[in-house]
């Protein structure tokens, strides 16, 4: 699946960097990030681990059960 991404290959800005994090936190998943920043998920996931930012999901069960 391709689509248009536009900010593909740009360098990052601070403000950007910063929306990352701060998605991370709330356990935005990936694409969804790469999709508020114009992103692709893959560059998404190379700029968190330069920023040292998991991706990992946090406080969620691994069958999504909710009790």
């Amino acid at each position: 699946m391709t689509y248009y991404v536009r900010n593909s290959g740009k360098p990052w800005t601070s403000s950007q960097e910063i929306k990352l994090k701060q998605l991370a936190r709330q356990n935005t998943p990936t694409r969804v990030i790469g999709v508020i920043l114009g992103r692709p998920e893959g560059g998404v996931r190379s700029k968190a681990s330069d920023l040292n930012v998991s991706l990992r999901p946090t406080n969620q069960s691994p069958y999504n059960r909710k009790k």
